[in-house]
């Protein structure tokens, strides 16, 4: 072997060493060998669910960028996101950890947000959403399988007992032993009941039987029907009524709203309670007729002297009977 050959096979090894080494900062470092361009978003989870550094961030499913740093901070564990430069986040956008495939890694997804809303700025919170992962998902299907086995224990307990009373089965075959001879009679009774109800015997044998009775019940029916709109329609006009007293219109409407209508009738009130006090007093032409009693006696004497002057015209003549009649009166 001369001494190029082994030159050459030295310089191969290295450039091999070279590649090796390239490959394996490629691998740790996520398959950059320097930090991308772009701008980082800070994302806060109550747990990060085994992310880790180099997971993909994701929106609307297409790769957006990469989890460059995971961290505890404040009581919680925090994603800081390196997000591509010509990738803009809304403001209003939420982030969540979503798992890819049953046994794939997780990553971050982003939705796309308001279209309105303006990015956030380099360095910002984004707002995220807390999602159930497959642990929490079976955990909550092992307590629901432990509610259904318990549910449906207590159900078979009630069903066949727990040993120390008889389960439900047994007392509904209890029940139907001790009642037999009850059941077999109330079963007779109902027989017997609708053999009548056949045969057109009593008053549901005849509606179920009878024609006429059929027809009759159906035009009561319409009879009710009938009188059931004509209350509709008398309700509805006593409703007009009403509100055409409550708008103020008609007679009736002006007595209760109307003011000068209600003075009227309070002016009305007081006349007639003043007349009415003047004929208790005795005042006046008609007051006087009522209290006084000395034109009561006169008009008696009158009438007894009209009397006594007919009396002596059956036996006067005309001229003679005006002469006693006028002498009568006055």
């Amino acid at each position: 072997m001369n001494k190029a050959q082994q030159t050459a096979r030295v310089g191969l090894f290295f450039l091999l060493g070279i590649a090796l080494i390239w490959v394996t900062f490629e691998t740790l470092s996520g398959g950059k060998a320097w930090k991308d361009k772009g701008y980082n978003l800070i994302a806060g989870f109550e747990n990060l669910r085994e992310l880790k550094v180099g997971d993909e961030v994701r929106m609307a499913g297409v790769k957006i960028g990469s989890v460059e740093k995971t961290r505890l901070a404040h009581r919680r564990a925090e994603a800081v996101l390196r997000i591509q430069p010509n990738v803009k986040v809304a403001s209003d956008a939420v982030a969540t950890i979503t798992m890819a495939g049953l046994i794939g890694t997780n990553y971050i997804s982003i939705d796309l947000g308001s279209p309105n809303a303006a990015p956030l700025a380099p360095g910002a919170e984004i707002a995220t959403k807390t999602t159930p992962d497959l642990n929490t998902v079976m955990s909550q299907i092992g307590d629901l399988g432990k509610k259904l086995e318990g549910a449906l224990g207590s159900f078979g307990q009630a069903m066949n007992g727990d040993g120390k009373g008889g389960g439900l089965f047994q007392k509904l075959d209890r029940l139907v032993t001790e009642n037999n001879d009850k059941i077999g009679a109330t079963l007779t009774n109902l027989q017997e009941i609708t053999g009548k109800i056949n045969r057109g015997d009593g008053t549901l044998g005849r509606l179920v039987n009878d024609p006429t009775l059929h027809d009759q019940l159906v035009a009561t029916l319409g009879e009710i029907k009938g009188a059931a709109d004509q209350a509709k329609t008398f309700v509805a006009n006593a409703q007009e009524i009403v509100d055409q007293v409550k708008a103020g219109k008609g007679t009736l409407g002006a007595l209760v709203y109307d003011d000068t209508t209600g003075d009227n009738i309070k002016v009305i009130t007081k006349n007639l309670r003043d007349v009415s006090d003047k004929l208790a007093h005795g005042q006046g032409t008609l007051g006087k007729l009522i209290n006084d009693d000395t034109l009561y006696s006169d008009a008696r004497g009158t009438l007894k002297k009209a009397d006594r002057a007919l009396d002596g015209l059956n036996d006067s003549g005309p001229i003679s009977a005006v002469g006693v009649l006028a002498n009568a009166l006055f």
